[in-house]
């Protein structure tokens, strides 16, 4: 018989400072009526001084294992997806393993841009389909304030940052991640890419001075680009999983821009009541972007057991991806706050609970 990854537990973390369209009218030539008619967005989160992509994924990871009933040490393998990793090495991955207490996971990062959670589930399915893994931690995080140029309104006002987090767990039943389409058109990687800092062009003073370090877009062919991929990877995986579009009853696409999304929902004639967007509250969070809209879409009750949904992204490289999940349990809040959580994961441990609070930069409550 089969084995299926399905999702088992969920998790997510957005900082808490808010930027505005009215915050960027101060900084930028640019207007709240602009921003919104063009990307649909109003406002985003930015991470605090102490917050990283590891300590975001770190708290998302927690909440998705308390969901799961999961001790951190149940897990084999961590795969995070991040474009902003705290250090180019060791990965991010690693540093969430420490920080969780998963002392018997595996970890890697892997980077597909806004792609990277969708590909990251689809590699912790494939190998729990495979049989040697059981339980995988799936996370999508990043920091992208970090990479902004915060005088080129073309990109400022289009990213935020956050994390999301699943728990994959190896089923027999006919659940979980039925089907994905992984692709990539690397001849447009200039597209949307960040030219400096890697091997190519080594942090120097010209690459500094030429602001080399932060994204840089060519926006209407990303658009472009954009719409014509979710339709056919989100098209593909459907047929791959042997259903057909009615059979899906919600699509939770990357939260890049409204227009992209309301052009691929009506590229593939799907109706606007079954596309779950959120991009207005936390504009493009890139590999955070699904996961934190499907841990909301679980929040509004948007999720049932038996229902098909589709996940669809696209990103630099130039990358694509999609999967269908049938849906295998009750889609119900956490129970415990992350804190309590902690202290009842690992209980009469109090000082192992709290060190592991330090390490994700929060405090627990007294």
């Amino acid at each position: 018989m089969r084995t299926h990854a399905e999702i088992v537990g969920w998790g997510k973390h957005v900082p808490s400072k808010v930027l505005t369209n009215s915050d960027l009218e101060s900084m930028l030539d640019t207007s709240d009526e602009w921003i919104k008619t063009r990307t649909g967005i109003s406002e985003r989160r930015i991470a605090a001084a102490k917050e990283t992509s590891a300590t975001m994924a770190s708290r998302a990871a927690f909440a998705a294992l308390e969901v799961a009933d999961l001790s951190p040490n149940k897990i084999d393998l961590i795969i995070a997806a991040t474009s902003t990793p705290d250090h180019l090495m060791p990965s991010t991955a690693s540093l969430i393993q420490d920080s969780i207490g998963a002392t018997n996971a595996g970890a890697m990062d892997i980077n597909a841009a806004c792609s990277g959670f969708v590909y990251a589930l689809s590699v912790g399915s494939g190998l729990i389909a495979g049989g040697s893994h059981q339980n995988v931690l799936v996370i999508g995080t990043d920091t992208m304030s970090r990479i902004l140029d915060y005088t080129d309104r073309g990109t400022s006002v289009l990213f935020g940052d956050g994390a999301g987090a699943v728990v994959l767990r190896a089923t027999e039943d006919v659940t979980g991640v039925l089907s994905s389409s992984l692709g990539s058109d690397g001849s447009g990687a200039h597209l949307l890419w960040i030219p400096g800092g890697g091997a190519r062009h080594p942090a120097s003073l010209e690459t500094v001075q030429n602001r080399m370090h932060y994204i840089k877009m060519n926006g209407n062919e990303v658009y472009r680009f954009a719409v014509n991929v979710m339709t056919k990877a989100s098209l593909q995986v459907v047929k791959d999983a042997g259903l057909t579009l009615d059979d899906i009853e919600l699509f939770i696409p990357h939260q890049a821009n409204i227009r992209i999304i309301q052009s691929a929902a009506k590229s593939l004639k799907v109706p606007i009541e079954k596309i779950f967007t959120n991009v207005e509250r936390y504009g493009n969070t890139s590999a955070a972007s699904v996961p934190i809209a499907l841990c909301e879409a679980i929040e509004q009750g948007r999720v049932k057991a038996g229902e098909h949904i589709v996940l669809v992204a696209f990103g630099a490289g130039l990358t694509w991806a999609a999967t269908v999940i049938r849906w295998g349990v009750p889609a119900v809040a956490p129970r415990l706050p992350w804190w309590k959580a902690i202290l009842h994961r690992f209980r009469g441990q109090e000082a192992a609970a709290k060190s592991l609070a330090r390490r994700t930069g929060r405090k627990i409550p007294r």
